[in-house]
């Protein structure tokens, strides 16, 4: 007889992110998750406080797999840790929201890898020389980024899908283009086929070149200083 495998935190988080993963958060319950995992869903009272803590237990997941390098210039550490951000948002597009909500669980938000983020952030920023002043612009120029283009690029493929509906996807986007041509909206038009034309990792390439635009202009900013 097989032996069953015991219920922990780690087991109940785990399986919990692959669920968000697949069909939202919305979608994640825990009647549901015990069911995953064969269990009574009483039992998973005895290693999750409750909801909240189950959700901000799978919000620390994602978090956690964001790169926080060292032993590198400043700019290549930071560029590395935005990237890798932006692709665990994407791996998990359901926590891109959720970061900055109030945490409703039994963790200290001190021991979070949300604030070890923003620590390790600002003190890369003020290790390089960055005033005091200017590591707060910069980080919230930085994390805004990261955050935002993430909405937008969430919020941009999932408005065509809903836009779509059960209708074929090219065809909603060809007569969209018509009528862009019909009613003369010539630079809308030229930039709609350039996102049809557009490799497949075009947001991350987007996602950098916004980046390197910021990381450029806080170059500049420190040889000021």
């Amino acid at each position: 007889m097989a032996r069953k495998r015991p219920l922990t935190r780690e087991r109940i988080l785990q399986t919990a992110l692959r669920l968000a993963d697949e069909g939202g958060i919305e979608a994640l319950s825990m009647r549901k998750l015990a069911r995953e995992l064969g269990v009574e869903a009483m039992s998973l009272y005895n290693h999750i406080a409750n909801k909240g803590d189950l959700v901000d237990g799978i919000v620390d997941l994602a978090l956690l797999e964001i790169e926080l390098p060292t032993g590198e210039d400043w700019d290549t550490a930071i560029r590395r840790c935005a990237i890798s951000a932006h692709e665990a948002f994407l791996r998990h597009p359901w926590a891109c929201s959720l970061v900055m909500s109030s945490r409703q669980g039994r963790r200290p938000l001190f021991e979070s890898p949300r604030v070890r983020y923003m620590e390790w952030l600002l003190g890369r920023l003020r290790d390089a020389g960055f005033s005091a002043d200017l590591t707060y612009h910069a980080y919230h120029t930085l994390d805004s980024h990261i955050l935002g283009f993430t909405f937008w690029q969430l919020g941009h493929s999932g408005g065509l899908r809903d836009l779509a509906g059960d209708r074929d996807v090219a065809e909603v986007l060809a007569g969209f283009m018509r009528e862009l041509r019909a009613h003369d909206y010539g630079h809308l038009l030229e930039h709609a086929e350039q996102h049809l034309a557009a490799p497949s990792d075009d947001g991350a390439r987007q996602f950098a070149f916004g980046l390197d635009l910021i990381l450029d202009g806080l170059r500049r900013a420190l040889a000021r200083v």
